[in-house]
């Protein structure tokens, strides 16, 4: 079984994108879990409307860590990835790929490519993280996978531990530094696009966040016991200038 876990606070506006893109998986069996900020909208109306969903947990919560935590407990499934609610797959064999290729490596872990779109326009394309293959010395470089493609045993989750709550922005980044980089889980790279993304992600909307995230990565650093090098934490934002220029060569 595949847990996928959407954490969701006030999207009515984007999680029907999402839950459809699961509810049209090949894959069976599938276990979609909610977990909700108790939302003000209709953002609940709209998840009961998709009969697909196993359980729907609508509490406060203390962020969107900390409700991923929460769904990472409820779930029964061997496998497990994060789908947020302005996320969505792009085709109905994202899953049925995932764990193919999990199955044909024998891993732990795998991730993939991921397509940024526009708020308001998912046909608009905005940039392409092309993840590249593993290799544990990149995280020095300030190279990380894209989270929301990132599917683990759950297994690892009992043995390495959840998401760090004490960080704002970059729990996700630290959860895969933990376990790619410190504990060198076995890791597949699936070379497709398997989510796209809604764009506008807090760490990035200003300079002081992006100050701020800086400093929680070198946390996520310390918190491990491991040394980066001077310049990770600045050349990780410069990455996704990358990001710009493949869209703009397919584009061409």
């Amino acid at each position: 079984m595949v847990s996928i876990i959407t954490a969701s606070y006030n999207s009515e506006r984007t999680i029907k994108d999402t839950l459809t893109s699961v509810a049209m998986q090949d894959y069976f069996p599938i276990e979609h879990i909610i977990i909700d900020g108790r939302s003000a909208d209709r953002t609940i109306d709209i998840v009961k409307n998709f009969s697909h969903i196993k359980k729907i947990i609508s509490e406060k919560d203390n962020g969107i860590y900390d409700a991923m935590n929460k769904g990472i407990k409820e779930c029964s499934g061997d496998i497990i990835g994060i789908l947020n609610s302005d996320d969505f797959y792009p085709n109905p064999n994202v899953i049925s790929s995932v764990v193919e290729k999990m199955q044909a490596e024998n891993t732990s872990a795998l991730y993939g490519d991921l397509i940024y779109v526009s708020q308001n326009n998912i046909k608009k394309r905005l940039r392409t993280w092309i993840a590249g293959e593993f290799k544990a010395s990149k995280f020095l470089y300030g190279w990380m996978p894209p989270h929301p493609t990132f599917f683990v045993r759950r297994e690892m989750y009992d043995r390495w531990g959840l998401f760090n709550t004490s960080l704002r922005s970059a729990a996700d980044y630290e959860l895969m530094l933990r376990f790619l980089y410190k504990h060198q889980i076995s890791v597949s790279y699936l070379h497709q696009i398997i989510v796209k993304m809604r764009a506008g992600g807090v760490s990035n909307s200003s300079i002081a966040n992006r100050i701020r995230a800086n400093k929680e990565d070198s946390e996520a650093w310390r918190l491990n016991g491991l040394k980066p090098r001077f310049y990770t934490s600045w050349l990780k934002p410069l990455r996704k200038v990358s990001q710009f220029i493949h869209d703009k060569k397919e584009n061409e």
